[in-house]
């Protein structure tokens, strides 16, 4: 009797074993699965933490095959996808990107019930949808807040001058107009700078259309044709060109990506800028950061049409077309996206998608001694509710975020008028969106 209960007891542990957070993961032994994720920064925490733990579930092995940031990864997936090369399973994806990877994914409705579903934010899941199908599963949200310095923001000095200059106290910009002023002001080159953006490929389209949106403009409009050369794109180029020609930005800024400005703001260069939430537990390191506990954060500004800029996406997990393990691919996606994962990126910066996961932090925060704790969860969610506003979801967006980045540079470094930069970039969109077909 006693080997018979014994038995019993090791059956279920091993039904257990494929078993995490609620998911029925099932056994793997013996699969590898192949992975091409994003790296660099925070991101690769969770793949340190969890994927061990997924192994240890399922007896499948994870062997991550490539990382590298979104844009390298994006020019990556694209030619395997094209070539026919693709050799991983599981592999990154973004509410931005994915409708130009569609033909190459596996449509993941089938594997996910309604109960599986429902915990994530309907509006992020809503995003990771098309043509009928759900392509991917979110794994944390990006929207920015506005950074700045309190120790110069609330410097005697710095408010003396600013209220002799401009008969007003000086507080943070809750208006881009404000904020280009406040810019120029607090800019003392090359000690500080007054912001900052990451200025290539669709970091900056994407810092362009998070002012466009916030004076009412678009992208492109109904017809699917280029609306952002009018006024309200005309005033947000034109708002970058001055604070880079003023100095009021670092004179390198049009070869920055995340890490370079993240990397800036540590280093104690720059004043104030937008910047994601993911970054939160690096700026706070006083080995890493010379800001760490020298910040706040606050809603981004509201632009002429009274609203606040909010370009957002969601960093996702897909599963390949191309795999020959979708069972274990997609239980590898339900484990990482699942709450214990999620909440351990919420905890180090990260905005969760998950609902049950932001009750956790926000109660949580509570018991924190850090002053931003609460604050940053409580604005995280406000942002996600109200201002979270992804680019078109069109194959063609980044085709015209490459045609728009060098024209928006070019602008910026004075090498064509902002009306012009605008009007050829919209020529150009506009043969795009014609080319696929758009306008028949």
């Amino acid at each position: 009797m006693k080997k018979i209960g014994y038995f019993i007891v090791f059956l279920c542990l091993v039904s257990l074993m494929g078993s995490a957070y609620g998911l029925d993961l099932g056994r793997f032994d013996g699969v590898t699965l192949k992975a091409c994720f994003i790296g660099g920064g925070d991101y690769e925490k969770i793949y340190e933490k969890f994927i061990p733990e997924f192994e240890k579930l399922t007896g499948a092995k994870v062997e991550i095959v490539y990382k590298g940031n979104g844009f390298d990864i994006d020019k990556k997936m694209k030619v395997d996808f094209a070539a026919g090369t693709v050799d991983y399973d599981v592999c990154w994806d973004h509410t931005s990107f994915f409708s130009q990877y569609i033909d190459f994914l596996e449509p993941l409705e089938g594997y996910f019930t309604e109960e599986e579903l429902k915990d994530f934010s309907p509006k992020v899941i809503q995003y990771c949808q098309k043509n009928g199908h759900l392509w991917q599963i979110p794994r944390h949200a990006d929207i920015s807040s506005l950074h700045y310095r309190t120790d110069i923001f609330n410097d005697p000095e710095i408010k003396k001058a600013y209220r002799e200059k401009f008969g007003k106290e000086l507080k943070v910009p809750e208006t881009w107009d404000e904020f280009k002023e406040v810019a120029l002001f607090l800019s003392k080159p090359p000690e500080i700078y007054g912001t900052q953006f990451a200025g290539k490929e669709e970091a900056l389209s994407g810092r362009f259309w998070d002012i466009l949106m916030a004076h009412g403009g678009k992208i492109i409009d109904e017809n699917f044709k280029p609306a952002f050369n009018g006024p309200e794109g005309i005033k947000a180029a034109t708002m970058l060109r001055d604070l880079y020609q003023a100095g009021a930005m670092p004179p390198g800024m049009v070869n920055f990506l995340w890490d370079d400005v993240a990397g800036n703001w540590v280093n104690g260069t720059i004043a104030m800028y937008t910047e994601w939430y993911g970054w939160y537990s690096y700026f706070q390191n006083p080995e890493s950061s010379k800001v760490a506990g020298k910040f706040d954060i606050a809603r981004q500004p509201k632009g002429d049409a009274g609203i606040h800029s909010g370009w957002a996406g969601a960093h996702c997990f897909s599963v390949t077309k191309a795999s020959k393990n979708k069972e274990a691919a997609v239980a590898f996606v339900k484990y990482i996206t699942s709450y214990e994962p999620q909440l351990f990126e919420a905890q180090i910066g990260y905005i969760p998608v998950r609902n049950s996961v932001f009750e956790a932090i926000i109660k949580e925060a509570d018991k924190s001694t850090d002053p931003l704790a609460k604050k940053r969860f409580e604005l995280m969610k406000l942002q996600i509710n109200e201002d979270f506003t992804p680019p078109p979801i069109v194959a063609e967006w980044i085709p015209i975020s490459n045609v728009l980045y060098p024209k928006l540079q070019a602008i910026m470094l004075g090498d064509i008028s902002v009306e012009d930069g605008l009007n050829k970039a919209a020529k150009e969109v506009e043969a795009i969106m014609e080319e696929a077909g758009y306008y028949n």
